[in-house]
């Protein structure tokens, strides 16, 4: 299971993170508590290990801002949480994460419209389509036919919960953000609970909601 440590401002959290076990760290370039300069990301990330992969976080952002942020801060993946096109996702020449909030099963059916490296499932919220530290509905992924190995599951996720979320929907990769954080700054230990119990517990405890 990998696991995805958002809204990185500080390399001790960006640390305490590849250290036990994080796969990818993500940093916001949008209007947010958690937002970035590339000139601060791009130091935080040539510190850390060569394979803890790296994810620049968008919001209705210029081809051209999200290239010139990804050369600066030297990203892996791009990710895009707002109106973007099929087509315009298409034009980044990194690996696209494209994010998408879930309301019903009509949104699930919007997502097969996209071609990317992963689709990011996500709550409903007021910034940047997530945000409110609340799980979506799981049981709207049942009998869904999306592939397992490229969604990541994001929204109100944390270390009381995860366990069952990836027992449930079975994702490649799980994502964190404000479930790991006290009073709005991440908390190591939180981090480190949090990164423990979705490498360590089995899944399949709980039935999965996807067909095969």
């Amino acid at each position: 299971m990998k696991v995805k440590i958002c809204g990185i401002t500080s390399e001790e959290a960006a640390f305490a993170a590849s250290e036990n076990g994080a796969d990818l760290l993500g940093f916001v370039f949008a209007n947010s508590t958690r937002e970035i300069t590339p000139e601060r990301a791009g130091e935080i990330i040539k510190k850390l290990p060569k394979h803890v992969k790296t994810t620049g976080v968008f919001v209705n952002e210029t081809y051209e801002n999200i290239m010139r942020i990804a050369r600066i801060a030297d990203l892996d993946y791009i990710q895009l949480h707002g109106d973007e096109s099929p087509e315009f996702c298409r034009k980044i020449s990194l690996p696209v994460i494209k994010a998408f909030s879930i309301n019903d099963k009509d949104d699930l059916n919007t997502l097969r419209n996209y071609e990317c490296a992963y689709y990011l499932l996500d709550s409903p919220g007021l910034k940047f389509r997530g945000g409110s530290g609340i799980p979506f509905d799981w049981s709207l992924l049942t009998d869904q036919t999306i592939p397992r190995g490229k969604v990541i599951l994001a929204g109100g996720l944390n270390e009381g919960n995860v366990a069952e979320a990836i027992a449930k929907v079975q994702p490649a990769c799980v994502d964190v953000s404000s479930g790991v954080e006290t009073e709005g700054k991440k908390d190591i230990e939180k981090i480190t609970a949090f990164i423990m119990k979705a490498k360590n517990e089995e899944s399949g405890k709980v039935g999965s909601l996807y067909s095969t």
